[in-house]
């Protein structure tokens, strides 16, 4: 063979290895996942990646709410004016670039996969929904992170959080372990019972919304903002090619296919529950997080982000009212007493005719 056509060779080869790289590169990676959406909120299928931190203004637009900086992305259109969704529900799965939900609306690659919080999303849905007390929930069962709002402090308020309530949990009766197929997972180790743990906070969560359905017949959008570790703590210790991983992939897989469905259902078709699949975040999450047991006081108790009492439409004709009375009582109260100050007591009889007779003569 001639050098030329070695070099040839070796030039589409070198071709062909970098398109198979391209391909590969497009297809695994980091991912946003649509698992469900009502037909009034439109997903364009396509390849369209969206950077990590615009996640919280992706869901603030799926409910209808006003961002500060425009989405320039078009996989999502604008939805209808008169129909907002229910609920939006986004699970966050940590140590898998993807995962196999062959049941899904959409999904897209994600870049730039820094850490993110829904805090500012929870603070407008609870501002502009006060009266109603919509559910806000924000959970993190391996840092044991709980932040509930609204609702949820008396509907979740048995959901166990703590990784000790949790574990106690699943050796209670209709625990996730009696149906799942664990295969190579283990109910002792470490690892495998930090994953089974996320599993069973899944199922209670449906399970919750199952007893209380009037949670998803109201008028307020409900928030949910869940955080799983599990995958990651389990390709850290066994390593990606273990059978652990891969049965703990398959077996989540299913699970959330099956959670979105029945929070789809729950909240009669009109909810959007979306999955974001990352394995390593660039930097580090910073928040200000708030203690499960944290009770802090605050200056007006509605309100738990202590914000100022909320004026309704009569404050301002309330005010004048007040205000203009005050002022003329206060007229009325210098005039009065001027007056009495400087009145002349000889013009009236009723003092003469209450006092002794010496004074009248002098």
């Amino acid at each position: 063979m001639s050098l030329t056509n070695w070099g040839r060779m070796e030039a589409v080869f070198s071709a062909v290895f970098v398109l198979c790289c391209l391909v590969t590169a497009g297809v695994h990676g980091d991912s946003l996942t649509i698992l469900q959406a009502p037909e009034f909120v439109s997903f364009q299928k396509g390849e369209w990646p969206v950077s990590g931190e615009k996640i919280p203004d992706l869901v603030a637009l799926t409910m209808g709410f006003s961002v500060q900086e425009d989405l320039a992305w078009p996989g999502l259109r604008a939805a209808s004016l008169f129909q907002r969704p229910r609920a939006n529900v986004l699970v966050v799965v940590r140590g898998v670039d993807s995962l196999t939900l062959p049941q899904s609306v959409a999904s897209y690659h994600l870049e730039n996969p820094v850490p993110f919080t829904l805090d500012d999303v929870a603070e407008t849905v609870h501002s502009l929904f006060a009266e109603d007390t919509p559910v806000v929930l924000q959970l993190a069962p391996s840092e044991e992170r709980l932040y509930m709002l609204g609702k949820a402090n008396a509907v979740f308020e048995d959901l166990p959080v703590t990784l000790q309530q949790i574990r106690a949990r699943l050796s209670q009766d209709g625990s996730v372990l009696t149906s799942l197929p664990l295969n190579s997972l283990s109910r002792n180790a470490e690892a495998d019972l930090l994953f089974l743990s996320e599993v069973q906070v899944l199922h209670d969560i449906t399970a919750l919304l199952l007893r209380h359905k009037h949670l998803a017949r109201d008028h307020s959008p409900d928030i949910y903002s869940l955080e799983l570790s599990g995958l990651e703590e389990l390709g850290r210790v066994y390593g990606q090619d273990s059978p652990q991983y891969r049965d703990a992939t398959a077996i989540l897989a299913s699970v959330l296919q099956k959670f979105a469905e029945d929070v789809y259902g729950l909240y009669g078709n009109s909810a959007v529950v979306e999955v974001v699949t990352v394995k390593n975040f660039e930097a580090p999450l910073t928040r200000k997080s708030r203690s499960i047991l944290e009770s802090k006081q605050i200056s007006n108790p509605g309100s738990p982000y202590n914000l100022a009492y909320k004026y309704n439409d009569e404050y301002a004709v309330v005010f004048n009212i007040v205000l203009w009375l005050m002022i003329a009582l206060a007229i009325a109260v210098i005039a009065i007493s001027y007056n009495l100050w400087n009145m002349d007591p000889g013009y009236d009889s009723i003092i003469y005719r209450m006092t002794n007779q010496k004074i009248r003569m002098d």
